[in-house]
C-alpha cells in the first residue's frame, strides 16, 4: 500500500556518508520533531536527477528552509558510496542530506518502488517528494512516469 497524506512515516534506517566513512541514520533521527522535505530520485548520476532534481534543491535550499523546513533530504536506491560521491560532485554540502536506500527497502515500505529492470536498473524508488511534519506526511507529490514537475524544488517551494 502506498503511503498517503496523514500517514506516519515507516521506521527504517538509511546509510549516509560521514566525514570518517559510511554511517547510518534512523528515520526517527531524521523526522522526529522536524519539518522535512524528502525527495526521491530513481538513480544518482542519472540525467534528470543530476541536471535538475538534486541541483534544484541545492539551489533553493535557503528559500525552502526559510519556510520552516529543518531538513532537505534526497533518497535513492543506490549504495552509500555512490550517494556520497554524487552529493560531493553536486556540491550538496549541508544543504541536502543524501540518504542511501541501498536495497530499496524504504522505497518498498513507502509503496513507492519502481521496476526499472527494463533499463537495467532493477528495483528503484519512484520520483517523488514528501513534506513531513514530525514524522507524519503532510504533502505527497508522486511524478507520473517520465515526468519531472510535482517533485521539483520550485513546486515544493510554491506549496510550502
Amino acid at each position: 500500500m502506498t503511503i498517503s497524506v496523514g500517514d506516519k512515516m515507516p521506521d527504517g534506517v538509511f546509510k549516509i556518508m560521514k566525514s570518517d566513512g559510511p554511517g547510518a541514520v534512523s528515520t526517527g533521527e531524521i523526522f522526529s520533531g522536524k519539518k522535512v522535505v524528502l525527495f526521491s530520485v530513481p538513480g544518482a548520476f542519472t540525467p534528470t536527477c543530476s541536471k535538475e532534481h538534486l541541483p534544484g534543491f541545492i539551489e533553493k535550499a535557503g528559500d525552502i528552509k526559510s519556510k520552516g523546513v529543518d531538513t532537505i533530504a534526497c533518497m535513492s536506491v543506490n549504495d552509500v558510496f555512490v550517494m556520497g560521491a554524487w552529493g560531493e560532485q553536486a556540491g550538496a554540502g549541508d544543504d541536502v542530506q543524501l540518504l542511501a536506500d541501498g536495497n530499496g527497502e524504504y522505497a518498498k515500505a513507502l509503496g513507492l518502488e519502481l521496476d526499472a529492470s527494463g533499463f537495467g536498473m532493477g528495483t528503484r524508488g519512484q520520483r517523488f517528494a514528501l513534506v513531513i511534519d514530525d514524522g507524519v506526511v503532510s504533502q505527497l507529490h508522486v511524478e507520473e512516469a517520465g515526468e519531472f514537475k510535482v517533485s521539483s524544488a520550485d513546486y515544493i517551494l510554491e506549496n510550502l
